[in-house]
């Protein structure tokens, strides 16, 4: 399991905790909770993660 840090802040006119991963381009998210917004910042993760695998070769 890897972990990441996330700057995280609260937006005053949504209410939204919008958040963001140093290091990772396209990496934010937004949720109405912490865990809402942990929980959509992983998936970002992972779903770069996947797009940025190496591919194998023959």
């Amino acid at each position: 399991m890897h972990v990441y840090d996330a700057v995280i802040e609260r937006c005053a006119d949504t209410g939204y905790y919008v958040g963001h991963v140093p290091g990772f381009p396209s990496a934010h998210a937004q949720g109405d909770t912490l865990d809402a917004l942990r929980v959509n910042l992983q998936e970002v993760i992972a779903l770069l993660l996947e797009k940025h695998k190496p591919r194998r070769t023959r």
